[in-house]
């Protein structure tokens, strides 16, 4: 059995397809959706969403977080960020992760804070992402 899957950014369609299984980065934590799962609608955090496609391979995207709606058919996942996860680039999300250290280890008070803990907590889960991918075989 399948469900329809949709990962859509502000950008662009991600992916639409059919997959047996979804797990996404829910606020509380990560959830899995099979078909004929109970109607949802949830926050999502940044992080991995994986998809068990039919063939029995995964597929893996990262997104910066967004909403992830369960109906009786499909499976929506709406992210202001998401991209594949093999399309990650681990050099400038190095580079960016060091940035938002650095902006909130500066104590001069001319940085959101609020805004630096969101850029490293969204660098750390594109980080995680990658290494999940690198450890299934991915790259």
């Amino acid at each position: 059995m399948t469900v329809h899957v949709d990962i859509v950014s502000a950008e662009r369609e991600i992916f639409s397809g059919l997959a047996e299984m979804v797990f996404a980065p829910a606020i509380l934590g990560e959830v899995g959706i099979a078909p004929g799962h109970t109607p949802l609608l949830t926050r999502l955090g940044p992080g991995e969403v994986r998809l068990k496609l039919e063939d029995g391979k995964e597929q893996a995207f990262y997104i910066s977080g967004g909403m992830l709606e369960v109906q009786p058919r499909v499976v929506t996942v709406l992210s202001d960020t998401a991209e594949r996860a093999e399309d990650l680039d681990e050099a400038a999300v190095l580079k960016a992760k060091e940035a938002a250290e650095r902006n909130l280890s500066d104590h001069s008070g001319a940085m959101d804070y609020a805004k630096a803990r969101a850029e490293l907590a969204e660098t750390i889960a594109q980080l995680q992402t990658i290494q999940r991918l690198r450890r299934r075989g991915g790259r």
